[in-house]
């Protein structure tokens, strides 16, 4: 009954749903009679009253909304957005932050909410740029709109106009390397799917045993390749950025630092550090709007590699998993694409970057 609700927008041509006020838990926490705290739940075996089961109703209505989509449009992948949830919500939608505090310890719960999603098994999500109200600081926003670029889900509550022009220039660069960097997104979602990694990781995803790591809650990893470093707090041009084992590449001025290591780095209003990992191959989009291959040169005597899932569009054609490598031989970097028939070229153009080697010195 409830999936068949959609067939009418569906005519209008909405192409995704977000369900907003899910969760009738503001009500019925203080008596509301509809339901009275006398109705029982299961609970999957628990049992408990509806204060603490409110969250099942908005997991019920993802999955009616998911799969009523399917049978609606059954050549179409359902986008679904969801305020609340019970375990089990990522098998038909995301989520996001909701009505984040419009503040700068808004922006920093953001990326914590993120990050602990996505360590529940929830890897679609993101936050609310600016936050529940809206932000009036024109640094805050630009901030949060450099941390969501970088998230799954990327939603403003406000608009970059609102600030001035310089604000909107600094948006339109964040938002042209959203999109540049969409091929990279398709494959950790498709990677997600299969292996139920999130997109946004801890730094200690690679090296649990590092407690520099796990105390490290102002940065993340984003898929394998990339770490990105927010500005969380006002007035910075300049932050400390923890590096795991590895050399890391700073994908704008492409000078390389070499981990584990604490390095402190230019944060002007413009961008938020980030770093590529050394031999990474990243997918994405080149200036021409087609798919490329951009690889960071592994350090000398050593091999890189990445994985990349190209998008198949609508449907649901299961794409296959390209597996590439990256090594020196002689004074070149070598991208290989491996799979069951051997060794073949990439499936698209290669840029190699950060074969300068400009090392920087560490703290």
């Amino acid at each position: 009954w409830w999936g068949g609700l959609y067939e009418e927008r569906l005519g209008q041509g909405f192409a995704g749903f977000w369900h907003d006020l899910d969760e009738p838990t503001s009500f019925t926490a203080f008596g509301e009679p509809t339901l009275p705290r006398s109705a029982r739940h299961a609970l999957e075996g628990g049992g408990g009253d509806h204060r603490e089961a409110h969250n099942v109703y908005a997991l019920g209505m993802a999955r009616s909304a998911y799969e009523g989509l399917r049978a609606l449009a059954p050549g179409e992948r359902p986008f679904v957005l969801s305020r609340s949830g019970w375990a089990g919500l990522q098998r038909y939608g995301g989520t996001w932050s909701g009505e984040v505090v419009a503040g700068w310890a808004g922006l920093r719960s953001s990326l914590a909410r993120v990050l602990g999603l996505g360590l529940c098994g929830v890897p679609y999500s993101g936050t609310d740029v600016g936050g529940a109200e809206g932000t009036r600081s024109p640094e805050l926003y630009l901030r949060w709109l450099q941390l969501a670029a970088h998230l799954p889900l990327l939603r403003t509550h406000g608009e970059p106009w609102e600030f001035g022009d310089e604000v909107l220039e600094h948006a339109r660069v964040v938002l042209v390397e959203r999109w540049r960097l969409l091929p990279y997104f398709v494959t950790l979602a498709h990677l997600a799917r299969r292996t139920g990694v999130p997109y946004v990781r801890p730094l200690w995803w690679s090296a649990p045993e590092d407690r520099a790591l796990r105390d490290c809650e102002d940065a993340f990893l984003l898929g394998d390749c990339l770490l990105v470093a927010p500005v969380l707090r006002p007035g910075a041009d300049r932050r400390a950025v923890r590096l795991p084992r590895g050399r890391w590449y700073d994908v704008v001025t492409e000078r390389a630092y070499e981990g584990p290591a604490r390095v402190v780095v230019d944060a002007p209003p413009a961008r938020i550090p980030v770093f590529a990992r050394a031999g990474a191959v990243v997918p994405v989009r080149g200036e021409d709007g087609a798919p490329e291959l951009e690889v960071w040169a592994p350090a000398r005597g050593r091999t890189g590699g990445g994985l990349v899932v190209p998008d198949a569009g609508d449907g649901w054609v299961e794409p296959e998993i390209e597996r590439y490598a990256s090594r020196w031989e002689g004074r070149r970097v070598i991208v290989e694409r491996s799979g069951e028939d051997g060794v073949s070229e990439p499936s698209c153009p290669v840029r190699v970057r950060g074969l300068a080697e400009r090392s920087a010195p560490q703290m």
